[in-house]
């Protein structure tokens, strides 16, 4: 499949125009004649695909659809409006479908670090098509995420929404009778069944959670389970709104991060074959999402230590520490200094380092610390990705180069620094991915570190507030506004 692009830039360049002042006489004499320059005419904006008129049923129909918007995650409830027509119609259907295709949240309300950005999309054509030919349920039926991502977590948000409708779920304590936390736990969760272990009911709810399976109601099992119903409807919203974002192909052969879980997956031929744990931004450090291309792996890379992280953690420490930890300092043309450590097996970046264009300064790396890979809690990097297993992903990538298939342990050992070019660029996604669905509509949740959920949540709620006529606000975000 073809990459769609994630950004369209146009840009429309001002030319100036000359032209003889007014009001003067040129002077009787024969003087070279000045043409004046040939200025290039950029062609007229096309016109907007004019709208034929909808019929009865046609508006009927669309004043119909144009009810699921709570449905589709642009809104946490419903209200009841009066029936539009005409070009009050024809705007609402525009504005549904641009919000379905590519997001409600407009990308200049995106926080910077949301380097995700959904491409151009302009839903008149199409709807001009649908209404002409008479097809608007198929046209309608086109514009969401082609995902099963966005398709489980719809039918999870229904799910929720009638969870909430009748008045949620209660608040659990460690003394809580069993059959109290069955049944709340039964609330999100239709495999429970009456006479389950208990143990195993609350450890297949911590899987859901992305806590270790204890089967003890913890504080931090307490906590999950304790999320208002409102905050779960809240992150489902947001990660729907996110899979509008996505291009609607993908490169069959990629890279995927989820951020919030700490997981890297390979996929091959659009089929995931494997998949490893990684340390992922601190809440403190946010990894960015974004979507670039592996174009290079640097073998034994050294650190060029980022000023920010210099100041804060390591010039603090003393020179005479920083040099004896191995670290060197090193005098910059502008009179600074900025500090490197040396490539080998210290080195933050342990022995590999995965390179890719973002305007964040994030990669890919090894790591010389294992630890934190066992632990359920791996958000604790800088912003970088760093990886559990990072020479069979790196064999995964030069497999198609006969000179370095198998080689990059050798490489490893020689000790020396040197970059090594992909035979094919590997696309990468940073994703955010906090609540993911089933098939049959059971959701997982991981927490939200970062805050984005309810951040992107109430964003979507003022904009369906401020453009969509049939919007209400929720409750639980209306005072976020």
């Amino acid at each position: 499949m073809t990459q769609s692009p994630w950004l369209a830039i146009a840009g429309l360049i001002a030319l100036p125009v000359f032209a003889p002042a007014s009001g003067q006489t040129p002077p009787p004499v024969v003087a070279p004649t000045l043409t004046p320059p040939t200025v290039q005419q950029l062609p007229p904006a096309p016109l907007p695909a004019p709208i034929p008129p909808l019929s009865p049923a046609q508006e009927a129909w669309a004043n119909d659809w144009l009810k699921n918007g709570a449905a589709q995650g642009l809104m946490a409830r419903q209200k009841a409006s009066g029936a539009l027509k005409g070009e009050a119609l024809v705007t609402a259907l525009l504005d549904r479908a641009k919000a379905l295709s590519t997001g409600r949240v407009d990308t200049a309300d995106f926080l910077n670090i949301w380097a995700l950005r959904p491409a151009a999309f302009d839903p008149r054509p199409g709807l001009a098509k649908a209404v002409a030919e008479n097809r608007l349920a198929q046209w309608a039926g086109g514009l969401t995420p082609p995902w099963a991502g966005y398709e489980t977590l719809r039918k999870g948000l229904a799910k929720y929404e009638a969870i909430r409708d009748k008045g949620g779920w209660p608040t659990l304590t460690a003394t809580s009778a069993p059959d109290v936390v069955r049944a709340r736990i039964a609330l999100e969760d239709p495999a429970v069944t009456p006479n389950e272990n208990l143990v195993d009911v609350i450890q297949r709810a911590q899987r859901r959670y992305g806590l270790e399976p204890t089967g003890q109601l913890g504080a931090r099992t307490l906590a999950a389970l304790n999320v208002g119903v409102d905050e779960r409807i809240a992150a489902i919203m947001a990660n729907m709104e996110r899979w509008r974002w996505m291009p609607r192909s993908l490169p069959v052969n990629r890279v995927q991060v989820n951020i919030a879980a700490a997981v890297l997956t390979v996929f091959e031929g659009d089929q995931p074959v494997s998949s490893m744990r990684a340390v992922t931004g601190s809440p403190d450090n946010a990894t960015p999402m974004l979507a670039s291309s592996i174009h290079s792996i640097v073998v034994n890379p050294p650190w060029n230590v980022p000023m920010s992280i210099a100041k804060r953690e390591l010039f603090p420490k003393g020179r005479a520490t920083l040099i004896r930890q191995g670290y060197k300092i090193i005098k910059t043309p502008e009179g600074g200094e900025r500090i490197v450590q040396p490539a080998g097996p210290s080195s933050a970046l342990g022995r590999l380092k995965f390179d890719f264009d973002n305007p964040f300064a994030v990669y890919l790396h090894d790591t010389p610390s294992r630890g934190k890979f066992s632990s359920y809690d791996r958000l604790a990097s800088h912003g970088c990705i760093r990886l559990e297993k990072p020479v069979a992903l790196a064999e995964k990538m030069v497999a198609a180069d006969p000179n370095l298939n198998g080689q990059i342990q050798t490489l490893i050992d020689e000790g020396k620094t040197q970059r090594v070019s992909l035979p094919q660029q590997v696309a990468v996604y940073l994703l955010y991915w906090t609540a993911f669905a089933n098939n049959d509509g059971v959701v997982s949740f991981r927490s939200d570190p970062y805050g984005w959920d309810k951040l992107l949540a109430s964003k979507i709620e003022a904009s369906s507030r401020r453009v969509d006529p049939t919007a209400a606000p929720s409750p639980a975000l209306a005072s976020k506004d």
